[in-house]
């Protein structure tokens, strides 16, 4: 599932191979999008940057347009060479955006629209983000601020919020609190400042250790890894291994579903004290 680390490295490498190019090729499969470049031609215009936001992802063309993308749980972008053969089926083309030397076809991306820059300044759900902890400018203070905002909630639901830091996912948010050595359901309020803390800079160390750049293939990284090892099968501390064996203790990893979407929570229950 794309969390912010899979959607920083999909800036970077889109970036990488279309920054400054001439757009050629423009289609899509949403009817939003068709209409914006049927009134607006994209062909002809110059891709001038691709960056992340958190989850987000924007691609910038010359005139004053920007393609916001969002994946939420399945979505994601291969690049191939004109007329390359497709490792996923043409009915899950979304959206196409090509270059004479490159394409970049987004497969069933759920949400996306063209925004002005006037538009991405107005931009709700955008400008609520919280700070970027794949930003080099991550404002720690901004990020603690938010996170005590919350002081009644679990810190497993709040780091999920996108309002309080921006990047973190299902997969992260567990294995983050177990690398931070904290209990998932203890409440904010109860979290020392020192684990707080901690965590904060745990977070912000495993997102960045797993964005590399990967230049065709695009979508979520089956080996995303938190523990360091490179064994197939050893990347994640908790993540999926509910009833398992903890990989630092041998205690059985547990299981839960919480919060308003009843994400599961995975955790060791001797690892992970209860009182921060």
């Amino acid at each position: 599932m794309p969390e912010g680390d899979t959607i920083s490295r999909t800036a970077a490498t889109l970036h990488r191979v279309f920054a400054s190019k001439v757009l050629t090729r423009f289609e899509s499969a949403l009817p939003a999008l068709t209409r914006v470049d049927h009134d607006r031609p994209l062909a002809g215009r110059t891709i001038e940057s691709v960056a992340a936001r958190g989850k987000h992802l924007l691609i910038y063309f010359s005139g004053d347009l920007i393609l916001h993308t969002h994946m939420r749980m399945s979505g994601s972008w291969h690049i191939y060479r004109p007329g390359e053969r497709w490792r996923r089926a043409a009915r899950d083309m979304r959206i196409i955006v090509g270059t004479p030397e490159a394409e970049a076809i987004g497969f069933n991306i759920p949400i996306a629209e063209f925004l002005t820059g006037r538009d991405l300044a107005r931009h709700r759900q955008l400008q609520a983000l919280g700070p970027d902890l794949l930003d080099p400018a991550f404002d720690r203070d901004e990020a603690r601020s938010r996170v005590r905002g919350h002081a009644g909630e679990a810190i497993a639901d709040v780091l999920l919020n996108q309002r309080v830091v921006a990047g973190i996912g299902n997969v992260f948010k567990s294995e983050v609190l177990f690398v931070a050595g904290l209990d998932p359901f203890t409440r904010v309020a109860d979290v020392s400042d020192e684990a707080l803390d901690r965590t904060i800079e745990v977070a912000i160390r495993l997102l960045r250790v797993n964005v590399a750049d990967r230049t065709r293939t695009l979508a979520p990284v089956p080996g995303r890894r938190t523990t360091g090892s490179l064994h197939p099968g050893s990347g994640l501390w908790v993540y999926g291994r509910g009833g398992l064996p903890c990989r630092k203790c041998g205690s059985r990893i547990l299981s839960r579903k919480t919060g308003t979407d009843a994400r599961l929570t995975y955790w060791c229950p001797a690892c992970q004290l209860t009182s921060p």
